[in-house]
């Protein structure tokens, strides 16, 4: 019967054959060694023959998956250099020191992991040692993303080589003192060390791919040559299920990435139990990453594991490594050898008959210690290939033992993730296994001691020399003495300020014209770094295509269908803009390396993103609370802001609670500004304060959020009259009042504040006129340029009130004395305007657009969330019913005149 699978000769017709008696030969010579030698032996012979042809560079798709073997033989492997033995000994050190400091920590309930450093040492300390190139040379040296749970073991050897001490060391996780350590890497809280937080999972390799491509940006600009750059990025197996992790493996390898490399600890655990329980995560993440064009190289094996491939003559122990699920080769770690000798062996045959050539010690020695990431010449076999290796980036599967040295109680068991202590006993053991000069009587009253051999001893000077020869500590954070910014020419600023006239203009459109002027700035303009996620054309950006280009590393290799217009798609290799596709993830990650580039290579640099509002914060906040983590300095622009003005959308483009999120993080200035000129003096106050002169007691490792909007409205002239600029800064100022807005009310008028944000301050200002028109009220009108820089200022007040200062909140000062109640409109959710509520003295009330968006017009959704014009007046006159001040009768006059 014909396999109904198979494929059928026609379907070959497509592939032209020019000898099909060749072809044919070929096909029989493989069925025959799979009818004699089985289809093992035909298998293994098809494998070699693609390895050949791809080493020959002959064009066949790639294997997606090799053997479970180590890439790099024992043969092939380099020798090690510098002093073994003596890496050996920092190595022990660093391990007994960072399960010390969690183990002492433990007591006061501060949690710590132990496991982790304990299993990925030698990846570190081979790095380290032989590898990672300091800050004291180019002030860039490399960029390292060390694993969050791994900290431990990097303040370990911060203490082996005196940059940490030991009252240090026992405030693990214990910083409201002053003199203590973040638990894992947080540049803000720790910033001479940590260079990039990583334990929030799956941004750490989001963020080290676009890091590395950030750094050939530089580089191809002419910012700065930052080519001998190496970005090293170490992940667990765990981490690699988050899609953040995996989202930009293309990237990497379609633009070639080679200064970069994956180092992932395959311990095949991650914190409940298995990686892949059934099956087997390195082979998953070879066929991942080889798919996607990485460089892959396994480091499975130690040396004790030569012996057994040697005796398989068969290929019966290669095939039974591939097939062995993740979970079972978890259980041999914590089996005897009889075990190993039934279960592992006793499936074939062969292996039967090879296992009676091997000792019960040699058996345990293999399955039990000997790992490819625990032998510090596999580990320097594989880091030398990945920096040696060229056109693609290289990941390092690298497979060890979770828990390594620390013992039968923590190697490979399932809850060692959340064990933070080793006894007393358990750390005598570690003691011997590592062979430290640590004595019975330094463990006083059951405290384990932190060990040292010594500031002048031979394991800190062979520890500082290496450093010394790679160009210093490792890690390092630096942020290099640069003179500040010089300040952008003032016309670039001031041309907002006389308004747009007849012309209806976007504040969207006004921020986009105002970065054209910037970018021509000549001593600035070349360090602006637009980021835009495939959405130029719907902000107005498309101009700046052929003027800044698009960065590609490949230039433009095509004639572009627009070529022939004025504003055409050009993509150049020293381009400016950074256009990622449809991705916020790796455009804020881009916007993370642009924005530190101040700290990681000493230039200072001045990214903008801009992105529709609705998909900044509530996809990517994560990465957000990164950037902030990150002291990161720049612009992010939510544009199409707004829950009404993104006409026929619907709920999902709808953002009415951005600013709510945006508010949450401490390093976070969130604007909606009103006007084009109110745009403007926020980014150039920005620009001072991030890049130029901070005012004493500014922080400028800031960045701003504005929100901007898609709607064409007259932009009018900036008022006149001292203090525009503080409020605009501070987050509010009176824009006129009834009187100057040539309104002329009647003597006595009730009179209402109405505060507004954003585009929401148009439908104010048509209801001040309403109001004063049609029912006879006074209304003052205010731009709220930031309701949470407002709340901040407030809650920095009242924080002062407890030491005894005594300072008046700025809106407070700003509205004292403003007659009758406030009411604040915005274009998002209620939550926004009434953060400031508790601090107006005046009565208080809010509109705003809160619920899921809808499709409609502009004006449909405006009244269906009651924020229009007329909802406003409606409001206001409730608010002064209330108070007595106009008739009660009015309010329902309104709402049936209006039809509400």
């Amino acid at each position: 019967m014909t396999d109904p699978n198979a494929i059928q000769p026609s379907e070959l017709d497509q592939l032209p054959d020019r000898d099909p008696e060749e072809t044919a030969e070929w096909q029989a010579s493989l069925d025959a060694v799979a009818k004699a030698a089985g289809p093992h032996r035909a298998a293994y012979l098809m494998r070699r023959t693609l390895e050949r042809a791809e080493g020959n560079g002959i064009a066949l798709p790639k294997l997606l998956e090799t053997d479970y073997v180590n890439t790099i033989p024992t043969a092939a492997e380099p020798g090690l250099p510098g002093d073994p033995e003596m890496e050996s000994r920092i190595t022990a050190w660093n391990r007994w020191n960072a399960a010390a400091m969690v183990t002492r920590g433990s007591k006061y309930g501060v949690g710590g992991h132990i496991a982790t450093f304990a299993s990925a040492a030698w990846l570190y300390e081979t790095g380290f040692n032989h590898f990672f190139k300091g800050k004291e040379a180019d002030g860039s040296g490399d960029q390292l993303y060390i694993q969050g749970h791994a900290s431990p073991g990097i303040y370990a050897r911060a203490f082996l080589d005196g940059r940490l001490d030991e009252h240090q060391l026992d405030n693990f996780r214990r910083e409201s003192g002053g003199n203590g350590l973040p638990s894992y890497p947080h540049p803000r809280r720790l910033p001479w060390l940590w260079e990039f937080p990583t334990v929030s999972m799956g941004l750490g390799p989001l963020s080290a791919i676009y890091q590395a491509r950030f750094n050939r940006y530089l580089t191809a600009r002419g910012i700065k040559d930052v080519s001998d750059s190496h970005v090293w990025a170490f992940l667990g197996d765990g981490e690699m299920d988050e899609p953040e992790s995996t989202a930009a493996l293309a990237l990497a390898s379609r633009e070639g990435l080679d200064n970069l490399t994956f180092v992932i600890n395959c311990n095949l655990q991650r914190l409940d139990g298995p990686v892949r329980a059934n099956f087997k995560i390195v082979q998953e993440l070879e066929a991942q990453f080889r798919g996607a064009g990485w460089n892959v190289v396994k480091s499975l094996w130690g040396n004790a594991w030569d012996e057994l491939f040697q005796l398989d003559t068969t290929g019966a122990l290669v095939r039974r490594l591939r097939e062995v699920p993740d979970a079972q080769v978890q259980t041999y770690q914590t089996r005897d050898a009889a075990y190993i000798r039934q279960d592992f062996f006793g499936k074939d045959p062969a292996l039967v008959e090879m296992a009676k050539l091997l000792s019960d010690d040699k058996i345990l020695e293999c399955f039990h210690l000997s790992r490819g990431g625990h032998e510090a010449r596999k580990v320097y076999a594989a880091y030398k290939a990945a920096v040696e290796f060229k056109g693609a980036p290289t990941v390092i599967l690298a497979q060890t033992v979770k828990g390594h040295t620390l013992g039968e109680g923590f190697a490979s068991k399932n809850a060692n993730h959340q064990m933070k202590k080793l006894t007393v006993d358990e750390f005598k053991t570690m003691r011997d296994l590592l062979e430290l000069p640590i004595k019975d009587s330094d463990f006083v009253d059951g405290v384990v001691p932190y060990g040292h051999p010594g500031a002048d001893s031979p394991e800190v000077r062979y520890l500082q020399e290496r450093r010394a020869a790679l160009g210093g500590p490792a890690p390092a954070r630096r942020v290099h003495p640069v003179a500040p910014l010089p300040a952008p020419a003032e016309k670039a600023f001031a041309s907002f300020d006389k308004g747009s006239g007849s012309q209806n203009v976007a504040t969207t459109m006004a921020f986009v014209r105002l970065i054209k002027d910037l970018v021509r700035d000549k001593e600035t303009g070349k360090r602006w770094v637009p980021i835009v996620p495939d959405e130029a054309r719907t902000f107005g950006m498309e101009s700046l295509f052929p003027s800044l280009g698009i960065y590609s590393p490949k230039g433009q290799t095509y004639e572009p269908v627009d070529r022939d217009q004025l504003m055409y798609y050009k993509e150049a290799q020293n381009g400016q803009i950074l256009n990622e596709g449809i991705t916020e993830a790796g455009s804020m990650a881009d916007f993370i390396a642009a924005s530190t580039a101040y700290a990681t290579h000493g230039e200072a640099m001045i990214p903008f993103y801009i992105f529709y509002s609705m998909f900044g914060w509530q996809r990517t906040a994560d990465q957000m609370w990164q950037l902030g983590d990150q002291l990161g300095r720049g612009f992010l622009v939510g544009a199409t802001a707004g829950r009404t003005t993104l006409t026929g959308e619907g709920l999902q483009h709808a953002d009415g609670h951005s600013p709510v999120i945006a508010a949450t993080n401490p390093a976070a200035l969130t604007y909606d500004p009103a006007f084009a000129y109110e745009v403007a003096t926020i980014v150039r106050d920005g620009i001072r304060r991030m890049y130029g002169e901070a005012a004493p007691g500014e922080d400028p490792n800031v960045f701003y959020y504005l929100t901007v909007y898609n709607e064409p409205l007259p932009q009018p002239a900036k008022p006149s009259g001292l203090g525009i600029d503080e409020g605009i800064v501070k987050g509010l100022y009176r824009f006129n009042t009834a009187e100057s807005a040539g309104l002329s009310p009647v003597a006595n008028a009730p009179r209402i504040q109405l505060l507004g944000s954003g585009t929401a301050i148009h439908w104010v200002l048509k209801a001040q006129r309403m109001l004063a028109e049609e029912w006879g009220v006074a209304a003052d009108v205010w731009s709220a340029t930031s309701w949470t820089e407002l709340r901040r200022d407030a809650l920095e007040a009242d924080a002062g009130l407890l030491r005894g200062e005594e300072r008046v909140p700025y809106v407070r000062q700003v509205l004292h004395g403003a007659e009758g109640p406030v009411l604040a409109v915005s274009d998002y959710m209620r939550q926004v305007p009434d953060q400031i509520a508790q601090w107006v003295e005046q009565d208080w009330s809010s509109l705003g657009a809160d619920g899921f968006g809808l499709s409609d017009t502009r004006e449909g959704a405006r009244r269906h969330f009651g924020v229009d014009a007329e909802s406003v007046v409606v409001a206001a006159l409730a608010q002064l019913a209330r108070r007595g001040e106009v008739k009660a009768t009015a309010v329902k006059e309104a709402r049936e005149k209006y039809g509400l």
